[in-house]
């Protein structure tokens, strides 16, 4: 990947944390789709970042969600 650009992130949260991740991902780009039974959210956000550290860093913090599941 060429520094800087755009980074796809995927999750998977249980819907009653989605709101936290959302808060952490506020300055990404977010599409969301909800699990067949309401349980699970699928998160996929996109932002422009300026290198590998600035990927690392948003694993770090939203790995502080309980139950977070990044793929």
């Amino acid at each position: 990947m060429d520094w800087p650009g755009h980074y796809t992130f995927k999750f998977v949260v249980k819907t009653e944390r989605k709101t936290e991740l959302l808060d952490l991902l506020s300055d990404h780009s977010i599409n969301e789709k909800e699990s067949k039974n309401g349980a699970y959210t699928s998160i996929t956000s996109r932002k422009l970042v300026s290198s590998s550290d600035d990927v690392v860093a948003v694993y770090q913090e939203v790995s502080k969600i309980e139950g977070i599941m990044s793929l």
